[in-house]
């Protein structure tokens, strides 16, 4: 019997998956989470063998919570459930130790495939991404060019910042100083050759990160 953890912010999303999990005899849901406070207690409460999570939900930063769950409970296998199609947000998961990523718009079938894939000591990516993904991982540094070049923080800085947040609002969204974030900004305009704040949002939009 899989112990499984499910957390997502939209609460109908949750629950609709989790009576799906729950129908299947290997699975049993022992706790339900839909931000990053309530997802550490029940971790910590329950110890489960796997956790489903959103890429995306309040007090949350992903490829963070991936690296510190799995530091503490080094046995336990992650899957992220996401809307983001983006290859580069597959790539920071995976390399964060993720055991899976999955798009949203997949079938409640695949979720099932991706768990036991998993179960079964596999990496699982949705097939709509999964060729690109194990691409662009498996590519030298010096190939790397765009979003490839971004770490993960940056990568978020990067959304942030394109969805009009400030330098202060992403600051309190990533739990980090502002001069923190100013920095991640520098980099990311070095990085991708951009000079203003309009060339980074027409980078994000073109690269669908919002």
């Amino acid at each position: 019997m899989i112990r499984l953890v499910l957390a997502d912010d939209h609460i109908m999303v949750r629950e609709s998956l989790a009576r799906v999990l729950e129908s299947e005899a290997t699975i049993s849901v022992v706790g339900q989470a839909g931000n990053g406070t309530e997802l550490k207690k029940i971790i910590a409460s329950q110890k489960p063998d796997f956790l489903v999570m959103d890429y995306s939900m309040p007090d949350h930063q992903a490829v963070d919570t991936i690296k510190e769950f799995l530091q503490t409970w080094p046995k336990m296998r992650i899957v992220v459930l996401t809307v983001h199609e983006n290859i580069h947000y597959a790539v920071h998961v995976l390399d964060a130790g993720a055991h899976g990523y999955l798009i949203k718009a997949a079938a409640v079938d695949e979720l099932i495939l991706a768990i036991e894939t998993v179960r079964h000591g596999n990496i699982y990516v949705s097939r709509q991404i999964a060729e690109r993904v194990w691409k662009q991982r498996n590519s030298k540094k010096n190939e790397k060019s765009g979003l490839g070049l971004l770490s993960a923080r940056e990568l978020e800085v990067l959304k942030l910042q394109a969805e009009g947040r400030t330098l202060q609002e992403c600051a309190s969204h990533l739990g980090v100083k502002v001069s923190t974030v100013s920095t991640y900004r520098s980099r990311i305009m070095e990085k991708l050759s951009l000079n203003s704040s309009s060339e980074l949002v027409r980078f994000a939009l073109e690269h669908g990160l919002v």
